[in-house]
């Protein structure tokens, strides 16, 4: 009858300890599928602040215009590329830092854009017209990456909050990714034209 019992709690504490394990490393994997993705998403937003510097050369060289609209796009970009998020810290907290600082570059470069629709003449440059199809591409690009982050984050954080890992996973110091979410008053149409 001793020999059953200390079987059988060999047999528990040998399972809890196979489902810890697995836990634990099914959760590393996860959380550096959520890494990854991040660094897809800085990327984009690379790819965005490197080509933004040709619209500027572009602008810059066919049209003279407000300078106050090509600078605060100057500002914008250098406060956006200057946001670092480290991967081992995607707190939500962190992830809202960086998207208001990409936030602001893309509401720069929307000024810029709309600045230059009033130059019917850049608008006849294969330049800009090449550049306007690269951008749409880039945020294109750079909406898929977040909406590919957000699923990894919601994954691994889904994991971590799942009893009874929910208990692993603070005893193994994981904690939750933040996510991209939409800026207030994104739900509303923008306005092209004033009236």
């Amino acid at each position: 009858m001793k020999f059953s019992r200390g079987l059988i709690a060999l047999l528990v504490i040998g399972a809890l300890v196979l489902y810890g394990v697995t836990f634990y490393n099914g959760t590393i994997t996860a959380e550096e599928e959520v890494r990854n993705q991040w660094s897809k998403v800085e990327s984009a937003y690379q790819l965005r602040a490197d080509k933004s510097m040709n619209l500027e050369a572009i602008v810059t060289n066919a049209a003279d215009f407000e300078k106050e609209t090509l600078m605060g796009v100057v500002e914008a970009r250098s406060k956006a590329t200057s946001v670092n998020v480290d991967a081992n810290n995607l707190s939500p907290e962190n992830i809202q830092a960086f998207q208001q600082a990409q936030d602001q570059f893309s509401g720069s470069l929307s000024r810029l854009l709309v600045t230059i629709e009033r130059y019917p003449e850049l608008k006849a440059m294969n330049l800009y017209g090449d550049f306007m199809a690269e951008y749409s591409g880039m945020e294109q690009r750079i909406k898929t990456e977040r909406d590919r982050f957000n699923d990894k984050a919601k994954t691994f954080n889904t994991r971590i909050k799942r009893f009874p890992g929910n208990l692993l996973a603070g005893m193994f110091g994981f904690a939750e990714k933040g996510y991209f979410e939409s800026k207030p008053g994104s739900e509303d149409a923008p306005q092209l034209f004033k009236r």
